[in-house]
């Protein structure tokens, strides 16, 4: 299918290329052809653009696909990349900006793919060599990509984007990731109800925030939709509707894919995106099926990473080495928050020693072991005024380190806190809670959140996690041992700091309130208050686990 509605035009040097340092060697002049028709392999077509350097010939192909609409004014990659001497193509997905078919949320349809492919190999411009780009959802599908074989495939670049969707983003440690689902919902209900305006997106910000958390109070969850957007969202009910472990998800599982990724992948993320912990996995993954993985990891939340001077000169040298043959830089470079210095290490996690903390009555957190005999410390949890959360991974801009001391006030959050700290204590790889404890239901959540205190009481948030524990039985007035797996951290601890964990049975709207009652999340209208005690004796040492690294204090 040949291109209709095409223009070419010449375009200045990209504003990245100045504001990140990275202006090319030799600048290409750039043309671009828009709307681009090219049919998926069951007839759709879908529509893209076409940016390329008008003095190379057959260069090397940046693919991006992508549900966000395409050439804003704010979207200046294509262009930068075109500029050193690559094409991009730029694709809209199905039911997105013009593209025909039906968008289904993170479902991807493979017809896409295997339209695309085919259809490229068919054009005198492409020369044989491709690479993938992109940042969460534009990441996300390269996952899907690989479920077929693609020799031309030499490198993926990806963002805050795991090869699973459902475990850590959609319902971590059990629990629904209410505000960022609701959050997501209303990103891409202001694109398409806008056709993919920017002014009109910026515009829907002003209300955006008011909007989302009073959809997050509604009752019951399935008429959340309806309260954020004023109509029904297929796929939200869809996640709502099935557990985490249901095999709905499987259709939005792409881990078995990882043999097909191509020989070089670039993984980039945040230690405050919701995505980490699975593309650390992933990280793992790749390296065991023998794949050149270069791993960055730095202070930022979702997506905000790569337009970074760090973020953006690494992705580029792994894709500009990748296209040459070069060596890159593999293995693992982190950012250690609280030093504000840039790490290189052999590999994740790097060596370290767990050391145990342990809650202490009155609030206390100290490496010394809890005595015989310690009376348990008692909160109250009413989901109908649920416990908020600040920053930390949300989807949205006040994401990241945020002063968490009005939250701490609260009566239903504990808080247990060292001594002001004698030395640094650099920490760097999983980060895990052990709680023992007793609840007046059986129907709860518990949230676990580390925290670095400064000299002036700034509590500052680093990592947090959740369990949800749903039993049939009445356990009432049996004690339960769960473990919580935070977020990963490379932190420093300064000297006069004070390391502070959190304790407490909501984070909302960040993760969807427990109403108490075991009935389906969907549907459920009643709300139940729970009692709960936090046991910290000899016989039940509740416990943080810090992964110290060889040679901290």
């Amino acid at each position: 299918m040949k291109a209709t509605s095409v223009d070419e035009e010449m375009t200045p040097m990209t504003l990245l290329s100045r504001l990140y340092g990275v202006r090319p060697a030799i600048r290409h002049p750039v043309r671009v052809r828009r709307n681009v028709e090219i049919p998926a392999a069951d007839g759709v077509r879908l529509l893209a653009t076409h940016y390329y350097p008008a003095d190379v010939d057959r260069p090397p192909l940046v693919l991006l696909r992508s549900p966000y609409g395409r050439g804003n004014a704010l979207d200046q990659l294509p262009k930068l990349l075109a500029e050193r001497g690559y094409q991009v193509l730029y694709q809209s997905l199905r039911g997105t900006a013009g593209s025909g078919g039906r968008f289904d949320g993170f479902v991807i349809d493979s017809a896409d793919a295997d339209g695309t492919l085919s259809w490229l190999r068919d054009q005198s411009w492409f020369g044989g060599v491709l690479a993938t780009w992109g940042a969460s959802y534009l990441g996300f599908v390269q996952w899907e990509l690989a479920a077929r074989h693609i020799p031309e495939w030499k490198i993926a670049v990806i963002q805050d984007a795991p090869s699973a969707f459902a475990e850590h983003f959609m319902y971590p440690g059990g629990a629904f990731a209410l505000g960022n689902a609701l959050g997501w919902v209303q990103l891409v209900d202001t694109m398409f109800s806008g056709n993919f305006s920017l002014t009109r997106q910026l515009l829907a910000t002003l209300t955006a925030g008011r909007t989302l958390r009073r959809a997050t109070l509604t009752l019951p969850l399935e008429q959340a939709d309806r309260a954020l957007t004023g109509h029904r969202v297929n796929w939200f009910q869809e996640w709502i509707a099935h557990g985490p472990h249901e095999e709905y998800w499987a259709r939005m599982d792409h881990r078995a894919n990882v043999e097909r990724m191509p020989p070089r992948v670039h993984l980039q993320g945040g230690w405050y995106d919701f995505f980490l912990p699975g593309m650390l996995e992933d990280h793992a993954r790749l390296l065991a099926t023998g794949r050149d993985v270069r791993l960055l990891v730095g202070p930022w939340g979702h997506g905000k990473g790569l337009y970074t001077r760090e973020g953006m000169r690494d992705a580029l040298a792994a894709l500009d080495a990748a296209m040459t043959g070069e060596n890159a830089p593999s293995a693992v470079r982190v950012f250690v928050t609280g030093a504000n210095r840039w790490l290189d290490l052999p590999g994740w996690p790097p060596a370290h020693q767990p050391t145990s903390w342990y809650l202490h009555p009155g609030g206390q957190l100290s490496r010394a072991e809890p005595r015989p005999e310690a009376s348990p410390s008692r909160y109250r949890y009413d989901p109908g005024d649920p416990t908020p959360t600040v920053g930390g991974t949300a989807v949205s801009m006040s994401s990241g380190p945020k002063d968490n001391r009005a939250i701490e006030a609260r009566p239903d959050v504990l808080t247990f806190t060292t001594t002001p700290l004698e030395a640094d204590v650099e920490v760097i790889g999983p980060v895990r809670v052990r709680l023992h404890a007793r609840s007046s239901i059986p129907h709860v959540d518990y949230v676990a959140r580390l925290c670095d205190v400064s000299p002036r009481g700034q509590s500052l948030n680093l990592c947090d996690g959740i369990i949800r524990l749903n039993q049939d039985s009445d356990i009432q007035g049996e004690a339960r041992t769960m473990d919580i797996a935070l977020w990963p951290v490379a932190h420093r601890f300064a000297r006069g700091h004070r390391i502070r964990l959190q304790v407490s049975s909501g984070a909302h709207p960040r993760y969807g309130r427990n109403p108490g009652t075991g009935q389906p999340l969907a549907t459920s209208h009643e709300l139940r208050a729970s009692d709960h005690e936090i046991f910290h004796d000899l016989d039940h040492p509740s416990a943080l686990w810090l992964p110290l690294t060889p040679g901290a204090s």
